[in-house]
């Protein structure tokens, strides 16, 4: 009998098993994908968020509060890719100024420091390329920016180094109490049994807590489409640029990413299919058209690729996170934005919460530090070259467009859960996430995939669940 089982490997299940590992328990991580971060927490903005925006007195507002602050000693414990960038949400009329003040009084009351509204031109002074119908902004200089899935699979990682169990490609079926304890059956016919039950499943949160018989919550799959714009418009911003917010959420932003792209989007869309992740010509053109409302020379010549996710939105509008009416079974649903940037502080208020119900007692001897795999493309000539005197593997380029090494993508499989598939190596290592979108790097993957796990080629995926990207050999 495991002392908890989280269901669900995103940024807050793997947070929580990682807060969890700080304590003596027994720790089971159920994913129904075959990696973690394969739904909201790969695909989204990747905002570390300021905090001015979430309602007054929510667990959004103060969860938000509370998590971001943790990211600098995170990045540099956990080793993933953050940056402090500031934001800016713009106003395009002298009407909505009003709006401005109304977001900055309720960062204040929040708790968040730092906020200001200024004049359009002082935003172009730094951001030439914002629009000149920009009339005034918030600025938020504590807003930043992080690699999401890099975060979560780090959070995984010493969750794993702590002593927690992933359990990859199967779904939970059935969740039931049984005298003291929690049952959980998956459908590869496995059942696993727990003293408490932790609820992480995002989008699909609301039909595991129907079955423990706690399902007193609905959660709506809320659309959201991207462009990715190529390196060379890493110009177009610095800092993240939100619009006024609207009922359906921040509005489509212009960003940066930690590794010098530029996200433009999301679009809000309500959906009853949570796992709809096709991109429409529709959306799409939305996302350009409201995109282009801040920065005018966005141009889709540059867009490399287009992505969805879909946001985990509940009827009750704010964070669910607490012990349900079933004994032992424990909600952390709806987690939308600000999610990402609240999980590390979601995570801590979780743990504690369950060691007291488990009475479990802190470990003596805790790991803290994980490192993360050697970025080649981020090295000076003279790194480079002690790396390759170490290892020759890393001599050599596979994926040009990202410059990603032959030992960064064995490192990448052969570490603590590593990778298994193709999505698995990108989102470790980037091969395959630059201009090319992996037309060239591909075989090469697949070929190291198989070489280091012992499989035949004609066993590798792109992202398991038989989706085999060789067909035979012939």
């Amino acid at each position: 009998m495991k002392d908890v089982i989280i269901i669900g490997a995103g940024v807050c299940g793997c947070a929580i098993a990682d807060a969890l590992g700080e304590y003596d328990c027994d720790i089971a991580v159920i994913e129904r994908a075959s990696d973690v971060a394969c739904g909201a927490s790969k695909a989204n903005s990747g905002i570390v968020h300021g905090g001015f925006d979430a309602p007054i007195g929510s667990l959004k507002a103060k969860f938000n509060a509370l998590g971001n602050p943790m990211f600098d000693t995170l990045a540099e414990q956990l080793d993933f890719p953050f940056r402090r960038n500031g934001a800016y949400v713009l106003a395009f009329d002298t009407d909505r100024i009003s709006s401005l003040n109304a977001l900055l009084k309720r960062g204040i009351a929040n708790g968040i420091s730092g906020l200001k509204i200024v004049s359009g031109d002082d935003v172009r002074k730094l951001n030439p390329n914002v629009s000149a119908a920009v009339t005034a902004a918030l600025y938020s200089p504590s807003s930043g920016i992080v690699s999401p899935y890099e975060m979560t699979i780090a959070f995984a990682e010493r969750a794993y180094m702590r002593g927690a169990r992933f359990i990859f490609d199967t779904c939970v079926t059935s969740v039931t109490r049984y005298g003291d304890y929690m049952r959980v059956t998956c459908s590869d016919n496995s059942c696993y049994e727990a003293r408490l039950v932790i609820n992480c499943a995002g989008v699909h949160a609301d039909e595991i807590a129907a079955m423990a018989g706690a399902g007193d919550f609905r959660i709506k799959g809320r659309r959201g489409e991207y462009y990715l714009l190529d390196k060379t418009q890493s110009y177009l911003t610095d800092a993240t640029l939100f619009q006024l917010p609207t009922a359906l959420g921040k509005g489509v932003l212009v960003a940066p990413t930690v590794h010098g792209n530029v996200l433009v989007g999301p679009t809000a869309l309500d959906t009853d299919n949570k796992d709809d992740v096709s991109a429409t010509a529709l959306g799409l053109a939305e996302a350009a058209d409201k995109g282009r409302l801040s920065v005018p020379s966005i141009s889709l010549k540059s867009a490399i690729t287009q992505f969805v996710g879909v946001r985990a939105h509940s009827d009750r509008d704010d964070f669910i996170i607490g012990m349900s009416s079933v004994e032992g079974f424990y909600n952390v649903a709806g987690i939308e934005s600000p999610g990402l940037t609240s999980a590390p502080a979601i995570a801590v208020h979780v743990a504690k919460e369950a060691a007291q119900y488990l009475g479990a007692s802190r470990k003596q001897d805790l790991v803290v530090i994980r490192k993360g795999i050697p970025c080649f493309a981020a090295m000076s000539d003279d790194e480079r070259a002690k790396l390759i005197a170490s290892d020759s593997r890393y001599g050599k380029i596979v994926c040009r467009c990202e410059c990603v090494t032959e030992g960064e993508i064995i490192d990448s499989i052969k570490r603590p859960l590593g990778a298994r598939d193709l999505d698995g190596v990108k989102r470790r290592t980037r091969a395959g996430m630059g201009r090319c979108q992996a037309g060239f790097c591909s075989p090469e993957v697949i070929r190291l995939i198989a070489d280091t796990l012992g499989a035949p080629i004609t066993e590798v995926t792109k992202c398991g669940a038989g989706s085999y990207v060789v067909a035979g050999r012939i």
